[in-house]
Protein backbone atom coordinates (compact mmCIF):
# COMPACT_ATOMS: atom_id res chain seq x y z
CA UNK A 1 0.00 0.00 0.00
CA UNK A 2 2.91 2.25 0.77
CA UNK A 3 4.22 1.87 -2.47
CA UNK A 4 1.33 2.54 -4.31
CA UNK A 5 0.76 5.39 -2.46
CA UNK A 6 4.31 6.84 -3.20
CA UNK A 7 4.18 5.98 -6.92
CA UNK A 8 0.91 7.98 -6.84
CA UNK A 9 2.15 10.70 -5.33
CA UNK A 10 5.46 10.93 -7.40
CA UNK A 11 5.30 10.14 -10.96
CA UNK A 12 9.16 9.60 -11.15
CA UNK A 13 8.95 6.81 -8.55
CA UNK A 14 7.11 5.32 -10.58
CA UNK A 15 9.21 5.78 -13.44
CA UNK A 16 12.13 4.59 -11.60
CA UNK A 17 10.24 1.40 -10.10
CA UNK A 18 9.04 0.84 -13.89
CA UNK A 19 12.31 0.89 -15.12
CA UNK A 20 13.80 -1.78 -12.52
CA UNK A 21 11.02 -3.92 -13.59
CA UNK A 22 12.00 -3.79 -17.02
CA UNK A 23 15.98 -4.16 -16.06
CA UNK A 24 15.03 -7.09 -14.19
CA UNK A 25 12.49 -8.77 -16.65
CA UNK A 26 15.21 -8.58 -19.36
CA UNK A 27 18.18 -9.77 -17.49
CA UNK A 28 16.86 -12.89 -16.79
CA UNK A 29 17.02 -14.34 -20.55
CA UNK A 30 20.58 -12.79 -20.89
CA UNK A 31 21.74 -14.83 -18.12
CA UNK A 32 20.00 -17.95 -19.29
CA UNK A 33 21.36 -17.50 -23.01
CA UNK A 34 21.34 -19.88 -25.26
CA UNK A 35 17.79 -21.62 -24.73
CA UNK A 36 17.63 -22.84 -27.90
CA UNK A 37 19.42 -23.66 -31.55
CA UNK A 38 21.23 -20.46 -33.09
CA UNK A 39 21.73 -19.72 -36.74
CA UNK A 40 25.05 -18.40 -38.48
CA UNK A 41 24.00 -17.12 -41.48
CA UNK A 42 26.73 -17.68 -44.31
CA UNK A 43 26.44 -14.57 -46.83
CA UNK A 44 28.27 -16.84 -49.49
CA UNK A 45 27.22 -20.21 -51.67
CA UNK A 46 27.94 -23.59 -49.90
CA UNK A 47 31.72 -24.63 -50.58
CA UNK A 48 33.84 -21.52 -50.64
CA UNK A 49 36.02 -19.89 -48.15
CA UNK A 50 33.39 -18.60 -45.72
CA UNK A 51 31.35 -21.58 -45.58
CA UNK A 52 34.14 -23.48 -44.71
CA UNK A 53 35.39 -21.20 -42.04
CA UNK A 54 31.78 -21.43 -40.64
CA UNK A 55 31.26 -25.45 -40.52
CA UNK A 56 34.78 -25.88 -39.17
CA UNK A 57 33.79 -23.71 -36.35
CA UNK A 58 30.10 -24.11 -35.89
CA UNK A 59 30.34 -27.74 -33.87
CA UNK A 60 32.51 -26.43 -31.48
CA UNK A 61 30.51 -23.33 -30.65
CA UNK A 62 27.30 -25.92 -30.15
CA UNK A 63 29.99 -27.64 -27.99
CA UNK A 64 30.64 -24.33 -25.87
CA UNK A 65 27.19 -22.97 -25.51
CA UNK A 66 24.90 -25.82 -25.00
CA UNK A 67 23.10 -25.22 -27.93
CA UNK A 68 23.47 -26.59 -31.53
CA UNK A 69 24.26 -23.33 -33.83
CA UNK A 70 23.01 -24.28 -37.41
CA UNK A 71 25.01 -22.87 -40.32
CA UNK A 72 22.67 -21.61 -42.99
CA UNK A 73 23.75 -20.02 -46.21
CA UNK A 74 21.79 -16.79 -47.58
CA UNK A 75 23.80 -15.84 -50.81
CA UNK A 76 23.45 -12.97 -53.59
CA UNK A 77 24.72 -9.66 -53.80
CA UNK A 78 28.74 -10.11 -52.97
CA UNK A 79 27.21 -11.04 -49.38
CA UNK A 80 24.94 -8.10 -48.92
CA UNK A 81 21.64 -10.71 -49.15
CA UNK A 82 23.26 -13.00 -45.99
CA UNK A 83 24.59 -8.77 -44.22
CA UNK A 84 21.10 -7.62 -44.94
CA UNK A 85 19.30 -10.60 -43.29
CA UNK A 86 21.01 -10.96 -40.31
CA UNK A 87 21.08 -6.70 -39.88
CA UNK A 88 17.19 -7.35 -39.89
CA UNK A 89 17.30 -9.89 -37.44
CA UNK A 90 15.87 -9.79 -33.54
CA UNK A 91 19.19 -8.62 -31.30
CA UNK A 92 18.36 -12.07 -29.01
CA UNK A 93 22.05 -14.07 -30.10
CA UNK A 94 19.79 -16.44 -31.94
CA UNK A 95 20.79 -15.22 -35.48
CA UNK A 96 24.37 -14.43 -36.33
CA UNK A 97 26.69 -13.57 -39.05
CA UNK A 98 29.82 -15.36 -40.47
CA UNK A 99 30.80 -11.70 -41.53
CA UNK A 100 33.82 -11.51 -44.34
CA UNK A 101 35.34 -8.60 -45.21
CA UNK A 102 33.29 -7.10 -48.09
CA UNK A 103 30.99 -5.95 -45.34
CA UNK A 104 33.20 -2.61 -45.48
CA UNK A 105 33.30 -2.91 -49.37
CA UNK A 106 29.88 -3.08 -50.37
CA UNK A 107 29.11 0.52 -49.55
CA UNK A 108 31.81 1.72 -51.59
CA UNK A 109 31.02 -0.58 -55.13
CA UNK A 110 27.35 -0.68 -54.76
CA UNK A 111 24.84 1.98 -55.53
CA UNK A 112 22.34 0.42 -52.63
CA UNK A 113 23.14 -0.90 -50.00
CA UNK A 114 21.04 -2.35 -47.31
CA UNK A 115 22.77 -2.13 -44.37
CA UNK A 116 25.44 0.16 -42.55
CA UNK A 117 28.73 -1.82 -41.66
CA UNK A 118 28.81 0.06 -38.67
CA UNK A 119 25.66 0.51 -36.83
CA UNK A 120 23.73 -2.26 -37.76
CA UNK A 121 26.13 -5.23 -36.28
CA UNK A 122 27.61 -6.09 -33.26
CA UNK A 123 31.22 -7.47 -33.73
CA UNK A 124 31.92 -10.92 -31.46
CA UNK A 125 35.21 -11.60 -32.56
CA UNK A 126 37.61 -11.74 -35.64
CA UNK A 127 37.77 -15.80 -36.91
CA UNK A 128 40.31 -16.16 -39.22
CA UNK A 129 42.54 -14.20 -41.68
CA UNK A 130 43.38 -15.97 -45.04
CA UNK A 131 46.22 -14.42 -47.46
CA UNK A 132 45.73 -13.90 -51.05
CA UNK A 133 48.59 -14.88 -53.45
CA UNK A 134 49.43 -12.84 -56.44
CA UNK A 135 49.82 -15.28 -59.47
CA UNK A 136 50.22 -15.55 -62.91
CA UNK A 137 50.38 -17.45 -65.99
CA UNK A 138 54.25 -19.19 -66.60
CA UNK A 139 54.18 -17.98 -69.83
CA UNK A 140 54.56 -14.67 -68.51
CA UNK A 141 58.94 -14.28 -68.49
CA UNK A 142 58.70 -12.68 -65.01
CA UNK A 143 60.05 -14.91 -62.36
CA UNK A 144 59.61 -13.13 -59.03
CA UNK A 145 58.23 -9.76 -57.95
CA UNK A 146 60.49 -7.08 -59.40
CA UNK A 147 60.99 -9.05 -62.56
CA UNK A 148 56.67 -8.55 -62.86
CA UNK A 149 56.67 -4.93 -61.69
CA UNK A 150 59.35 -3.81 -64.69
CA UNK A 151 57.67 -6.26 -67.01
CA UNK A 152 54.65 -4.52 -66.85
CA UNK A 153 55.26 -1.04 -66.39
CA UNK A 154 56.93 -1.46 -69.95
CA UNK A 155 53.40 -2.68 -71.07
CA UNK A 156 50.73 -0.10 -69.76
CA UNK A 157 47.50 -1.60 -70.26
CA UNK A 158 48.71 -4.77 -71.42
CA UNK A 159 48.01 -7.16 -69.07
CA UNK A 160 45.05 -8.77 -68.12
CA UNK A 161 43.96 -9.78 -64.92
CA UNK A 162 40.80 -11.41 -63.26
CA UNK A 163 38.51 -11.68 -60.62
CA UNK A 164 35.29 -13.12 -59.82
CA UNK A 165 33.04 -9.62 -59.55
CA UNK A 166 33.61 -6.54 -59.05
CA UNK A 167 34.12 -5.19 -55.34
CA UNK A 168 35.48 -8.12 -54.30
CA UNK A 169 38.01 -8.32 -51.64
CA UNK A 170 40.77 -10.17 -54.08
CA UNK A 171 39.43 -7.15 -56.97
CA UNK A 172 40.57 -4.43 -54.32
CA UNK A 173 43.54 -6.18 -53.28
CA UNK A 174 44.75 -6.15 -57.17
CA UNK A 175 43.81 -2.60 -57.44
CA UNK A 176 45.84 -1.80 -54.02
CA UNK A 177 48.84 -3.48 -55.65
CA UNK A 178 48.21 -1.21 -58.44
CA UNK A 179 48.20 1.61 -57.07
CA UNK A 180 51.25 1.39 -55.01
CA UNK A 181 53.63 0.02 -57.66
CA UNK A 182 52.40 2.48 -60.14
CA UNK A 183 51.23 0.13 -63.14
CA UNK A 184 48.25 -0.03 -65.54
CA UNK A 185 46.67 -3.78 -66.20
CA UNK A 186 43.05 -4.08 -67.25
CA UNK A 187 40.54 -5.84 -64.89
CA UNK A 188 38.37 -8.71 -66.11
CA UNK A 189 35.23 -9.39 -64.09
CA UNK A 190 34.12 -13.42 -63.93
CA UNK A 191 31.31 -14.47 -62.31
CA UNK A 192 32.96 -16.10 -59.47
CA UNK A 193 36.71 -17.17 -58.23
CA UNK A 194 36.73 -20.43 -60.50
CA UNK A 195 35.84 -19.53 -63.63
CA UNK A 196 38.63 -16.46 -63.34
CA UNK A 197 40.99 -19.45 -62.13
CA UNK A 198 40.00 -21.81 -65.14
CA UNK A 199 41.02 -19.21 -67.63
CA UNK A 200 44.28 -17.90 -65.77
CA UNK A 201 45.32 -21.80 -66.44
CA UNK A 202 44.68 -21.48 -69.75
CA UNK A 203 46.36 -18.85 -70.44
CA UNK A 204 43.35 -16.35 -71.57
CA UNK A 205 44.70 -13.94 -69.03
CA UNK A 206 47.83 -13.20 -67.40
CA UNK A 207 47.68 -12.08 -63.62
CA UNK A 208 45.56 -12.97 -60.77
CA UNK A 209 45.08 -12.10 -57.11
CA UNK A 210 44.08 -15.34 -55.75
CA UNK A 211 42.95 -17.33 -52.36
CA UNK A 212 45.84 -18.81 -51.29
CA UNK A 213 43.61 -21.83 -50.54
CA UNK A 214 42.57 -21.96 -54.16
CA UNK A 215 45.70 -21.02 -56.07
CA UNK A 216 48.14 -23.45 -53.55
CA UNK A 217 47.54 -26.32 -55.69
CA UNK A 218 48.27 -25.17 -58.77
CA UNK A 219 51.04 -23.53 -57.74
CA UNK A 220 52.59 -27.16 -56.34
CA UNK A 221 52.14 -28.49 -60.05
CA UNK A 222 53.65 -25.22 -61.21
CA UNK A 223 51.01 -24.44 -63.60
CA UNK A 224 50.82 -21.06 -62.22
CA UNK A 225 53.62 -18.74 -61.14
CA UNK A 226 53.53 -17.36 -57.80
CA UNK A 227 54.80 -13.78 -56.95
CA UNK A 228 54.13 -12.44 -53.21
CA UNK A 229 51.37 -13.18 -50.65
CA UNK A 230 49.47 -10.43 -49.43
CA UNK A 231 49.59 -10.78 -46.05
CA UNK A 232 52.11 -8.78 -43.64
CA UNK A 233 53.84 -12.41 -42.43
CA UNK A 234 54.43 -15.00 -44.96
CA UNK A 235 51.91 -18.55 -44.91
CA UNK A 236 53.03 -21.29 -42.83
CA UNK A 237 51.56 -23.08 -45.33
CA UNK A 238 53.76 -21.57 -48.16
CA UNK A 239 56.97 -20.53 -46.31
CA UNK A 240 58.54 -20.27 -49.77
CA UNK A 241 56.67 -17.57 -51.14
CA UNK A 242 57.67 -14.11 -49.80
CA UNK A 243 55.03 -11.54 -48.91
CA UNK A 244 54.35 -9.01 -51.15
CA UNK A 245 55.91 -6.10 -49.19
CA UNK A 246 59.00 -8.03 -48.69
CA UNK A 247 59.34 -8.76 -52.71
CA UNK A 248 59.11 -5.10 -53.92
CA UNK A 249 56.13 -3.04 -52.80
CA UNK A 250 56.74 -1.89 -49.21
CA UNK A 251 53.41 -1.57 -46.90
CA UNK A 252 51.36 -3.48 -48.71
CA UNK A 253 49.06 -5.60 -47.08
CA UNK A 254 45.69 -7.28 -47.64
CA UNK A 255 43.84 -10.20 -45.83
CA UNK A 256 40.67 -12.05 -46.26
CA UNK A 257 38.96 -12.32 -42.93
CA UNK A 258 35.97 -13.67 -41.86
CA UNK A 259 34.07 -13.10 -38.44
CA UNK A 260 31.27 -13.02 -36.33
CA UNK A 261 28.65 -10.41 -35.92
CA UNK A 262 25.06 -10.31 -34.02
CA UNK A 263 22.60 -7.63 -35.17
CA UNK A 264 23.04 -4.40 -33.14
CA UNK A 265 21.34 -3.75 -30.01
CA UNK A 266 22.22 -7.37 -28.92
CA UNK A 267 22.43 -6.89 -24.99
CA UNK A 268 25.86 -7.14 -23.70
CA UNK A 269 25.73 -9.95 -21.54
CA UNK A 270 25.15 -12.21 -25.09
CA UNK A 271 28.17 -10.73 -26.68
CA UNK A 272 30.78 -11.45 -23.99
CA UNK A 273 29.06 -15.12 -23.50
CA UNK A 274 29.37 -15.52 -27.57
CA UNK A 275 32.77 -13.87 -27.63
CA UNK A 276 33.99 -16.14 -24.76
CA UNK A 277 32.89 -19.36 -26.58
CA UNK A 278 34.28 -18.50 -29.75
CA UNK A 279 37.89 -17.09 -28.33
CA UNK A 280 37.69 -20.44 -27.16
CA UNK A 281 36.57 -22.73 -30.17
CA UNK A 282 39.47 -20.93 -32.35
CA UNK A 283 42.12 -21.97 -29.51
CA UNK A 284 41.08 -25.81 -29.32
CA UNK A 285 43.77 -27.76 -31.33
CA UNK A 286 41.46 -29.30 -33.42
CA UNK A 287 40.10 -26.06 -35.17
CA UNK A 288 43.39 -24.76 -35.54
CA UNK A 289 44.88 -27.22 -37.29
CA UNK A 290 42.08 -27.37 -39.56
CA UNK A 291 42.00 -23.53 -40.55
CA UNK A 292 46.27 -23.62 -40.63
CA UNK A 293 45.68 -26.56 -43.20
CA UNK A 294 43.89 -24.31 -45.42
CA UNK A 295 46.09 -21.89 -45.00
CA UNK A 296 44.53 -20.16 -42.59
CA UNK A 297 45.25 -18.45 -39.36
CA UNK A 298 42.92 -18.13 -36.32
CA UNK A 299 42.79 -14.79 -34.61
CA UNK A 300 39.79 -14.61 -31.39
CA UNK A 301 40.09 -10.79 -30.74
CA UNK A 302 38.08 -8.63 -28.69
CA UNK A 303 34.65 -7.09 -29.71
CA UNK A 304 36.49 -3.64 -30.05
CA UNK A 305 39.61 -4.73 -32.15
CA UNK A 306 37.10 -6.33 -34.34
CA UNK A 307 34.84 -3.15 -34.78
CA UNK A 308 38.32 -1.30 -35.31
CA UNK A 309 39.17 -3.49 -38.01
CA UNK A 310 36.07 -2.81 -39.76
CA UNK A 311 36.08 1.11 -39.75
CA UNK A 312 39.73 0.80 -40.86
CA UNK A 313 38.73 -1.30 -43.85
CA UNK A 314 35.73 0.70 -44.47
CA UNK A 315 37.75 4.26 -44.50
CA UNK A 316 40.95 2.30 -46.19
CA UNK A 317 38.58 0.70 -49.20
CA UNK A 318 36.22 3.85 -50.18
CA UNK A 319 39.84 5.85 -50.71
CA UNK A 320 40.86 3.16 -53.32
CA UNK A 321 37.54 3.07 -54.30
CA UNK A 322 37.41 6.60 -55.62
CA UNK A 323 41.36 6.52 -56.36
CA UNK A 324 40.97 3.67 -58.78
CA UNK A 325 37.76 5.02 -60.06
CA UNK A 326 35.79 1.71 -59.48
CA UNK A 327 32.29 1.74 -60.58
CA UNK A 328 29.54 -0.84 -59.55
CA UNK A 329 28.95 -4.03 -61.35
CA UNK A 330 25.89 -3.90 -63.42
CA UNK A 331 26.10 -6.81 -65.11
Amino acid sequence: MRTKSLAAANPLVLCALTACLLAASTAAPAQDYPTRPMRLIVPTAPGGGTDISARIIAPKLSELLGQQVVVENRAGGNTAVGNEYVAKSPADGYTLLMGISSIAINPHTQSKVPYHPIKDFAPISQAVIVPLVLASHPSLPPRNLKELIAFTRARPGQLNYGTGSVGSNPHLAMELFLTMAGLKVTHVPYRGQGPAMIDLLAGHMQLMMANLLTALPHMRNCRIRSHGVSSAKRSPVATDIPTIAEAGVPGYEVVQWFGILAPASTPGEVIAKLHSATVRALQDPVVKKRFLADGAETIGNSPEQFAAIIRADLAKWGKLVKQAGIKPDTR
